[in-house]
């Protein structure tokens, strides 16, 4: 991934036959949870592989559930190293979240407590995994509906997991969005206040409103202009990383689909190829 504007797009069954036939749909790469395809033999295995020649490939967990108080999963994490290394995955990221506790596993992603001691725990344990794994994690911030017990600010609490774990991060701009909806901050603030120096590639989607003070994030709609204005304004502090749109049900047309991800390299090369060409 070494052009300056690369947008890829989440690889999702439904829209298989459109990744491979490429007639509408030409991402930069693609994005997948490993969790959906480790194992997988078969027809679907099959067309992974198909995919997987005309696309650089990232994966992004759902299950490694950082804040989780028992110990990791290393069974999975094992199958999880030969996968990513067979699969030449580019970039694996993370919920900075968890799914299960006391052996219950989850489906949703529920927010850690903003805590020093919650820092502490999920830096060793992205620290674990990353020894293990050969590779550094990149670790999303995600949307969250309550606070959990919080003593800091959750700008602080991102900032100081990737410092101590010494990891990267994946910032998802419409997370930002919701959660400034959502909790009454400043998205910009917010923003600057992330160390987006550590960025290694960049989540876009789209959610919905189901309240006049409620928005959920769910992955199932178009971005909006006031999500594509604060990618705007948060790109011209980065240098170029990977954007990824994502979409994970309702799906449109794949002209729509490709539109978006239009309108996504029309912000990047605004900014990003003329700051390329300056140098």
């Amino acid at each position: 991934m070494n052009s300056t504007v690369n947008i890829g797009l989440g690889f999702r069954r439904d829209l298989a036959n459109d990744f491979l036939t490429q007639e509408v749909i030409n991402p930069g790469f693609i994005e997948f949870a490993p969790e959906n395809w480790i194992d997988m033999g078969g027809y679907w295995g099959n067309i992974l592989k198909e995919v997987e020649q005309k696309y650089p490939v990232t994966c992004h967990g759902l299950s490694l559930s950082l804040g989780s108080p028992e110990e990791l999963d290393w069974k999975f994490i094992k199958k999880l190293k030969i996968f990513l290394d067979e699969h030449n995955v580019e970039i694996y990221s993370e919920h900075l979240s968890y799914t299960k506790a006391a052996n219950a596993h989850l489906y949703d992603l529920l927010p850690i407590p903003f805590r020093e001691d919650a820092i502490h725990h999920v830096a060793e344990r992205i620290k674990q995994v990353q020894d293990f794994l050969e590779r550094k994690i990149a670790i999303e911030n995600v949307s969250y509906y309550t606070a959990v017990a919080a003593e800091i600010d959750e700008a602080t609490f991102i900032n100081e997991i990737v410092k101590e774990a010494n990891c990267n991060l994946l910032l998802d701009v419409n997370n930002v969005y919701v959660n400034a909806f959502n909790h009454n901050y400043n998205a910009k603030e917010f923003l600057n206040k992330m160390p987006l120096d550590k960025v290694a590639y960049i989540h876009m989607a789209g959610h919905e409103r189901v309240a006049p003070d409620l928005i959920i994030d769910t992955h199932g709609e178009a971005i909006i202009d006031p999500v594509y204005d604060l990618f705007d304004w948060t790109i011209q502090k980065m240098e170029p990383v990977p954007i990824l749109l994502e979409r994970d049900f309702n799906f449109p047309e794949m002209k729509e689909l490709q539109n978006e991800l239009n309108s996504l390299e029309k912000i990047c090369k605004k900014h990003w190829e003329v700051q390329h060409e300056s140098k």
